[in-house]
């Protein structure tokens, strides 16, 4: 009886310091759970019914469960839908690159010419005041400025310049990309100050101490040392640009199309699993996208 007391006792501190062994090798698993519920639940399980969705038929009146490549054969057989295509992405570059140069040399200004952090602050600020109104309503304070008889006609009229309004300034594909610039430079003016605040002055003391221009520096020290933050602007402003339909259906006038539009339109008209494959097929479109930056540039030290 003594021996068996005695193993019991020492089975007990054994297997309490086997449980107490296993708490660390689960605890970064206890960790990630609620962020992996969280994503599973309102990214991965929406993305999977989206895709299992645009397998199924559907009538003027409701959608029937099934499994058939009809529309995918409709989206990827369709000549307009390529031209839809090649039309969001000519706003996307159009976008990017507009707001990649003002957005840069907003980013510089602000890291490099402000001395103080508190005045930093003060014209970052000044920057986001716009957001706090909405989309639309930023969106649609274009029309009165771009107008036949808008501000800009009125002052080019007034000034002697033209003798007569200039049409394509709204409802076109100008008026698409200028909407769409105001809306998103914010989004790559924060990632690129960001890295640029981050960059050692002493760095550019150094080229400038070894005979090196302004030019010379900011070609070759500052983007470089800045490519992480410019990466991570072009994936916000690209996929926003890819998936907007409002500022295309508004500023154009319903003049033009995207993407979003279209899916948007089929949504309308109860063409869910038409509208699901569009859907999946701009996804795929997007993470190439993203995948192609990022093999370009390595965004992990900005993470």
């Amino acid at each position: 009886m003594a021996v068996m007391i005695e193993d019991t006792t020492a089975a007990a501190p054994a297997a309490s310091r086997g449980r107490s062994a296993r708490l660390p090798r689960m605890a970064p698993y206890l960790q990630a759970l609620p962020l992996t519920l969280i994503l599973g639940l309102f990214l991965l399980l929406p993305i999977i019914m989206i895709a299992v969705v645009s397998f199924w038929d559907y009538d003027f009146a409701m959608m029937y469960p099934d499994f058939m490549t009809l529309n995918y054969e409709e989206t990827l057989g369709s000549w307009v839908t390529w031209k839809t295509y090649l039309n969001t992405l000519k706003y996307a570059v159009l976008v990017w690159a507009i707001t990649l140069f003002t957005g840069f040399w907003v980013a510089y200004f602000l890291a490099f010419y402000v001395r103080t952090t508190g005045m930093q602050m003060v014209l970052f600020l000044v920057c986001t005041v716009p957001f706090l109104t909405s989309n639309i309503i930023r969106m649609i304070s274009w029309i009165p400025v771009l107008g036949r008889n808008g501000l800009v006609n009125s002052m080019l009229i007034e000034g002697g310049f033209i003798s007569a309004p200039i049409e394509w300034l709204l409802y076109s594909d100008f008026a698409v990309v200028l909407a769409m610039v105001h809306l998103y430079t914010l989004f790559i003016v924060v990632p690129i100050f960001n890295t640029l605040m981050r960059i050692d002055r002493s760095l550019i003391e150094a080229a400038r101490d070894a005979g090196a221009s302004d030019w010379q520096i900011l070609w070759n020290v500052i983007i470089p040392l800045a490519k992480p933050g410019m990466a991570i602007g072009t994936i916000f402003v690209v996929t926003l640009v890819m998936a907007d339909f409002s500022t295309v259906q508004v500023m154009s006038g319903g003049q033009s199309a995207s993407v979003a539009l279209m899916m948007k339109n089929q949504m309308s008209l109860m063409q869910y699993p038409a509208a699901a494959a569009n859907a999946v097929v701009l996804l795929a479109v997007v993470l190439l996208m993203v995948a192609g930056i990022l093999r370009v540039v390595d965004i992990r030290k900005e993470l």
